[in-house]
């Protein structure tokens, strides 16, 4: 049985923009928000050169690779044609405003949100 971690509010993901869930020990997670208020998680490395996807530009369900402008479905984490590779995707579950990943996304090891490109 898979456990539901509440990780922020969905009013801490700015809508049309993300934010990253930096894991000690692991690579970072991203979540998305987009203009509807869906929410999404992916791995926050491009699936390319390995690009932040965070401090991408999300349009539609879609999110713009800073680094080549590769775009990568946020509900599949896969690159639009002609471009080809895969970010990892998370499940998210969004309850009266508050947003839950499943443990397996966290791990053990401690999170904190951030804004992209902040330490």
């Amino acid at each position: 049985m898979q456990t539901w971690i509440e990780v922020c509010s969905v009013e801490d993901i700015p809508r049309l923009g993300a934010r990253q869930l930096r894991r000690a020990g692991g690579d970072h997670l991203a979540l998305f928000r987009n203009a509807d208020d869906e929410v999404f998680a992916l791995l926050d490395r491009c699936p390319h050169k390995g690009g932040p996807l965070s401090q991408g530009m999300v349009f539609g369900r879609s999110v713009a690779c800073p680094l080549h402008n590769w775009t990568i479905a946020l509900d599949s984490g896969r690159a639009a044609p002609p471009d080809e590779g895969c970010a990892r995707g998370f499940a998210v579950r969004v309850d009266a405003g508050r947003v839950y990943l499943q443990r397996a996304a966290l791990g053990d090891d401690a999170f904190a949100l951030e804004t992209p490109g902040h330490a």
